[in-house]
């Protein structure tokens, strides 16, 4: 086994491996073996079909599998030993010529490996981000009056001038307390992401972000929705390193009040409030049971922890603004 390494950029690396059939052999016996011990033909008891029979149905089928777990292995070990920090897996060149598979044969493979771009980002005191304190103005009012109008009229519900103004006012400080502390979320993701000025390897990600989902998204979606990809992809490489520099840890506590908050939001869409504790409960360990719920879930707690030590630290810039000019903002 060979393993040479290309130097791109700083940012991509190119691995040639040169694989002997001796470096195969012994996993390429090891699964024929297997196929010979399962294997289910008529005329012959379970595991006594000839060697020779089983290498001409499954060879190739073994063959492949042994090679690609050498591969696999000896990828692994050279990203450890080097102590890589990677994008994505590696993948198969586009330089790789066509492979042809044949017994007791040399094997060379190419690999294009993305490293990850180092992170180093500062939050300090005199970073400075907007806060928005977004006003209520008589116009913004004038639609939800007159639908709740409608609406306490249909349900026959007395209801004077006065107190419905006083409720739509309180819907909206709340609907607008909402969307202000989820843009200065926003914006606190876009500073430091700008902070640490991150660069990747673009081309290699668009070509693995085809690759891992099968197929699923089109390589023209990618393209025309890769910017958005890549400011999120970068934040997650920020919101790690600034766990790792805080000392912050997901516990199994915190998975669990983020599950409860998830199930109980869910209900409160379908309009369900005060619901049994049992049932928010019952349904918080179905979701801790589903992986990519976990996944989101984690997420979601790696964002608050950070957000909330950014917020903390930060100087948040209080700003006045009608709901028409915060509507402006991009």
């Amino acid at each position: 086994m060979k393993i040479t390494d290309k130097k791109i950029d700083a940012l991509n690396l190119e691995l040639t491996l040169e694989i002997a059939a001796a470096d195969y052999a012994e996993f390429e016996k090891k699964k024929l073996s297997e196929c010979r011990r399962k294997a289910d033909f008529k005329g012959f008891r379970k595991g006594m079909v000839p060697a020779s029979m089983i290498k001409r149905v499954y060879g190739e089928q073994c063959l492949v599998e042994a090679v690609n777990e050498v591969i696999s292995t000896e990828l692994d070990k050279y990203i450890t030993d080097n102590k890589l920090h990677i994008l994505g897996e590696p993948l198969s060149s586009e330089k790789q010529p066509q492979v042809e598979w044949k017994d007791e044969t040399d094997y060379t493979f190419i690999f294009d490996i993305a490293i990850a771009p180092e992170v180093k980002v500062e939050v300090e005191a005199t970073d400075e981000i907007p806060s928005y304190s977004v006003t209520v103005a008589a116009k913004d009012k004038t639609e939800m009056i007159a639908n709740l109008k409608k609406y306490y009229e249909e349900k026959k519900e007395e209801k004077t001038d006065e107190e419905i103004e006083k409720d739509v006012t309180a819907r909206l400080k709340e609907q607008y307390k909402n969307e202000a502390e989820w843009r200065l979320s926003k914006d606190i993701r876009n500073y430091y992401v700008g902070k640490a000025g991150l660069k990747l390897p673009e081309e290699f990600l668009k070509r693995w972000l085809f690759s891992a989902n099968n197929g699923k998204i089109s390589k023209e979606d990618i393209e025309k929705d890769f910017a958005g990809f890549a400011e999120d992809f970068k934040w997650q490489m920020v919101r790690g390193y600034l766990m790792n520099k805080y000392e912050f840890k997901v516990e199994e506590k915190d998975l669990r009040e983020a599950a409860e908050a998830f199930v109980t939001y869910q209900y409160a869409m379908y309009g369900l409030g005060n619901v049994p504790k049992e049932m928010i409960q019952e349904a918080v360990v179905n979701v801790l049971q589903d992986k990519q719920q976990i996944d989101r879930l984690i997420e979601q707690v790696e964002d608050r922890k950070v957000l909330d030590k950014i917020k903390e630290t930060v100087t948040l810039k209080s700003t006045k603004i009608s709901a028409a000019k915060f509507r402006e903002l991009k």
